[in-house]
């Protein structure tokens, strides 16, 4: 056992490292201001899969994930949506695919776009109360409230880390039954089809209808399902209460002496946050905001766009329009 251990901790350094150097390259390598952070998101998103992929093959607890989402959300806002979520990975591949054939994107009028950010709250409720009427029906009132949310016929953690379902999954039973040597192929949000309706045929009719849908809805909107994913709920939630503002730690901060309201931060949003472009300054703390920097990254104006983390800036705008001296 001792040295199982031993192993998966040397190859989690190993890996830890190689991640590391790639990132190293990236920043030294790619000289393209309006690009640069775009491709090591994109870096870090590949090497969070393969990481959550492995965690997949130690058959880690899934509500070790639960407390790590939550926990990176409780500081940094929807980083991990922005940056790590593999659902959202798989999304942006379909953005890429369709900018690299030269189709628009489509953009959500406004009021729909804020009522599918509020309705992601409705569904994460319905889903996490929903134990205490299907799973009460069949566990023993004895066996705890664990019983309820882990071990119970509907289980919300399952449902909640969905998104972090790889489209290769080291064990057979998934969608289809497309299995190889104990590997299936899956899709987020496909095993939970699967388990709670259990109808031959009818549940995989329902698996790829919801696969063609979501693929279309991403063709067509970027990052369409982030904008109501129960799994993204914002700790803006509780800063409402006047005891938690300072959450996130991690957060966009405007300098409106420097705007000129040119709209590109509107315009390059992958979720079509309007309160950078909206707001006249201070610290943005939208709950629809993935944290992905795309708007700090794209802003012609040096240092009007900042991401601060506990106030100390950690990426600023800069002014891609002139050539810096070292270039």
């Amino acid at each position: 056992m001792y040295e199982s251990l031993a192993g998966a901790l040397l190859g989690a350094t190993a890996a830890l490292g190689l991640a590391l150097a790639g990132i190293l390259v990236i920043l030294i390598w790619k000289k393209d201001r309006t690009r640069k952070l775009s491709y090591l998101r994109f870096f870090i998103q590949v090497v969070s899969l393969v990481g959550i992929f492995y965690s997949f093959t130690l058959a880690l607890w899934l509500s070790a994930f639960f407390l790590v989402i939550f926990a990176v959300t409780f500081f940094s806002g929807r980083f991990f949506c922005g940056w790590i979520c593999p659902f959202g990975f798989y999304m942006d591949i379909v953005a890429l695919v369709r900018q690299k054939l030269g189709i628009r994107y489509f953009s959500l009028p406004e009021k729909v776009n804020n009522s599918l950010n509020k309705l992601r709250y409705v569904i994460a409720a319905v889903i996490l109360t929903a134990p205490l009427f299907l799973g009460a029906l069949t566990i023993n009132p004895a066996s705890g409230i664990q019983a309820l949310f882990l071990r119970g016929p509907f289980r919300p953690i399952d449902i909640l880390l969905s998104p972090l379902e790889p489209l290769i999954v080291p064990f057979t039973g998934s969608i289809a039954n497309l299995g190889f040597n104990g590997w299936s192929i899956s899709y987020p949000y496909a095993r939970d089809i699967l388990t709670y309706i259990s109808v031959p045929n009818v549940t995989l009719i329902l698996i790829y209808v919801f696969i063609a849908l979501t693929l279309i809805s991403t063709f067509m909107f970027r990052r369409f399902w982030c904008r109501f994913c129960p799994t993204g709920i914002s700790i803006a939630a509780a800063n409402r209460f006047k005891a938690l503002k300072w959450m996130p730690l991690l957060h966009i901060n405007k300098e409106e002496e420097k705007c000129t309201k040119c709209g590109i931060c509107k315009r390059v949003c992958p979720v079509q946050v309007t309160d950078v472009y909206e707001q006249k300054g201070g610290n943005i703390k939208t709950s629809l905001c993935l944290n992905c920097m795309r708007c700090v990254e794209m802003c012609p104006y040096e240092g009007c766009l900042k991401m601060n983390l506990a106030n100390k800036t950690v990426f600023k705008s800069r002014n891609w329009l002139e050539p810096s001296n070292s270039e």
